[in-house]
């Protein structure tokens, strides 16, 4: 979904193949389109639930050919066990009152679970803190309303209540949840200010990766250029203010533009000449219509040691 984005529940998936997948078996083409695990897409393959250009799918060792066109019906896959509380996660706690929490996330921390992630994910450390958020929107990443990549950091709010998560999800709709990031980026914009309006979705020739494409969704990411640095490469640093919340939305908009974020390997952003061990994004603000009060509320996190330690290299 956006660097981040905002959830919803696909029942079916769609694609055309593309060159990078070709030859590839079906099983494995259903698990990664789908973001199910390979048991699950074995399972779906059982039910049915996968065709290529109309034809039920009947073996997982089929293979697929660029420009097939392969559907999978994902509200046949089996239930998968519901996330568990998991003590010992290191999470900093920004704000938490009855209905929300706001954590800064910390790079590396996997969001909810998924395929290839069944533990060790924010959410599984936030129900051992707050078990309540169990019955909060989706039971697969309960409490869940927008998310960060593993690879960026910075503030999320979390829903406790269901009534929370509902406010939350509606105001995620109508665009009123105000998120800004901080983004270093390779090379130094034209304009100090601008907006990217341009519709995201799936890579047309990896499915793994997310694109500007015709047929994607609107997304639109507003800039500013805040500081430029020419030693020992170009760059610059950026404020970046979400409108829309696509997956990885503000990484695949800035390479769009020529301009990917430093050390985003996905996307073209890590080069020689400056090292960062991720992408060097961060989500710094963060407001919101309290869902219980209605009062605006707004928080800030600072960017963390590594990218601060970064962008003091340059000059």
């Amino acid at each position: 979904m956006t660097n981040d984005d905002t959830l919803g529940i696909a029942r079916r998936v769609t694609e055309e193949i593309p060159a990078s997948l070709a030859d590839v078996r079906i099983d494995r083409v259903v698990s990664l389109v789908a973001d199910v695990s390979r048991s699950a897409a074995a399972a779906l393959i059982d039910a049915g639930a996968v065709t290529v250009d109309g034809q039920v799918v009947v073996a997982g060792k089929e293979r697929v050919q660029q420009g097939q066109t392969i559907t999978v019906d994902v509200s046949q896959a089996p239930g998968p066990e519901l996330p568990a509380a998991q003590a010992g996660g290191a999470v900093d706690i920004v704000h938490e009152d009855e209905s929300v929490v706001v954590v800064n996330k910390a790079a590396g921390i996997v969001v909810h679970p998924g395929a290839g992630n069944p533990d060790g994910t924010l959410v599984n450390f936030l129900l051992d803190l707050y078990p309540e958020m169990a019955s909060a929107g989706d039971p697969m990443r309960p409490g869940i309303v927008h998310r960060l990549d593993a690879g960026t950091t910075g503030l999320m709010v979390v829903a406790r209540t269901a009534a929370a998560y509902d406010s939350l999800v509606a105001q995620m709709t109508a665009r009123s949840v105000t998120r800004v990031y901080s983004a270093l980026v390779w090379g130094i914009p034209a304009s100090v200010n601008g907006v990217i309006d341009a519709p995201i979705g799936r890579d047309h020739r990896d499915v793994t990766r997310m694109a500007v494409v015709v047929d994607g969704r609107a997304s639109r990411t507003h800039y500013a250029l805040e500081q430029s640095f020419h030693t020992p490469r170009e760059a610059s640093l950026l404020e970046c203010r979400l409108e829309t919340g696509r997956t990885h939305q503000i990484r695949v908009h800035l390479a769009s533009i020529e301009h990917p974020v430093v050390g985003d390997a996905q996307y073209g952003g890590a080069r020689a000449g400056i090292r960062a061990g991720r992408p060097m994004l961060h989500a710094r603000e963060l407001a919101f219509d309290h869902p219980r009060t209605g009062e605006r509320v707004s928080f800030q996190a600072a960017a963390p040691a590594d990218f601060a330690a970064v962008v003091a290299t340059l000059r």
